[in-house]
């Protein structure tokens, strides 16, 4: 009966925790699958425009998922709202990311993001001055890319 109970404690707490971290911002709609590996959703926040030339967006990676390699022409700030990540920049070693973290994207640096390979992973990614160009698309971080990158 106490093990009964204490699974079902341990479950409210994780099923509150976890509902009360989407509640911030909403997971959004599923992101292009032609610029993602894995599972990302993304709801934009501010919309871009000519007046604050800025566009804001929670993207949220299942385990596994991440970005193509790609590039801001001018830049990018990443704010880590939740899990555990990587940020990579090419030819450059990666970096474990997690809730708290702050990244800034160089202008015109090809990198590429994304949760764990058992963590999930949520960010908020801000591109200012988007009349010079929001983000160039590249190609997909292999499955064997990121393996070995991990290590």
């Amino acid at each position: 009966m106490k093990k009964h109970i204490l699974t079902l404690v341990l479950s409210s707490f994780f099923y509150l925790n976890s509902a009360a971290q989407s509640d911030i911002f909403p997971k959004g709609d599923p992101a292009p699958a032609e610029n993602f590996t894995g599972r990302v959703w993304l709801k934009v926040l501010v919309a871009n425009d000519s007046i604050f030339t800025s566009m804001m967006g929670n993207v949220t990676f299942e385990a596994g998922a991440r970005s193509n390699w790609h590039a801001h022409p001018a830049g990018q700030v990443l704010l880590v709202t939740d899990g555990v990540g990587y940020y990579q920049e090419k030819g450059k070693q990666l970096q474990v990311i997690s809730k708290g973290d702050v990244v800034k994207c160089l202008p015109n640096i090809d990198h590429w993001h994304g949760a764990s390979a058992d963590k999930p992973m949520s960010h908020i990614s801000l591109n200012t001055n988007t009349e010079k160009g929001i983000v160039i698309w590249k190609e997909a971080v292999t499955d064997q890319e990121y393996q070995s990158l991990r290590k």
